[in-house]
């Protein structure tokens, strides 16, 4: 019994070790793929290769190259006031054509919602959901709409009840402030024990430790001791 427990063990921790390794490769692969598959036809319309020597990776790195201080251009370009009246009156021409407005407005409310996005939630809070009784960790975001409060009969709260282990999954919900129940955690505690199934409780001395790239994925700000190391330094 005891050379099967241990075996099992062994096998756990090596997928543990392993999974994570292949997990990454395989995504690696297949963006690569990806970005390979799109920057071809350009490879071949501009004949771009004749001038690495056919080498076709090469071609595809300077054609990605090349995309990406166009869209940087561009980008600055759009930020002055020439730029934005051109976009505007582009903008306002899309909205005449009804599928592709659809699509175009989706995509750009979505791309302004990630550049303009704050990396710090206000705090971390709890609140009863799904039902009375049944207490959620969240993220209070702002207030509510008026109409929220109107309806409510009292200010509510924007809260984000993320998801476990995958905070970046979750709910947004509008809770009267008297249901808003403030939690005893930073937000980088609540993201810890949230990522963490439980298994950390947010005081920093537990088995699992998540570093400031994992706890960024989720828009949390290094905490004020980092910043305060960082500052410190020459």
């Amino acid at each position: 019994m005891r050379l099967k427990e241990s075996l099992k063990s062994s096998f756990l921790a090596g997928v543990v070790l392993v999974a994570p390794l292949v997990a990454t490769l395989v995504i690696l692969r297949f963006v690569t793929n990806l970005l390979a598959g799109q920057m071809q036809p350009i490879v071949e319309g501009t004949r771009l290769a004749r001038y690495t020597a056919d080498n076709y990776l090469l071609a595809q790195l300077v054609a990605l190259a090349v995309l990406l201080v166009a869209v940087t251009v561009l980008g600055a370009f759009a930020k002055r006031p020439v730029g934005r009246r051109v976009f505007g009156r582009t903008g306002r021409l899309v909205n005449f054509v009804p599928v592709f407005r659809t699509i175009y407005g989706s995509v750009k409310q979505m791309a302004n919602s990630v550049s303009t996005r704050s990396s710090d939630f206000e705090s971390a809070v709890y609140v009863e959901y799904e039902r009375d009784g049944l207490y959620r960790l969240g993220l209070k975001t702002g207030e509510s709409p008026g109409g929220v409060g109107d309806v409510a009969g009292e200010p509510a709260h924007n809260v984000f009840v993320p998801g476990s282990p995958n905070p970046t999954q979750g709910a947004l919900l509008m809770v009267p402030e008297s249901r808003v129940y403030d939690a005893d955690l930073s937000v980088r505690a609540a993201i810890r024990i949230l990522m963490t199934t439980g298994m950390a409780d947010g005081s920093g001395n537990d088995a699992i430790e998540l570093d400031d790239d994992e706890l960024a994925a989720m828009g949390v700000a290094p905490a004020d001791d980092d910043r305060d190391e960082t500052a410190d330094q020459p």
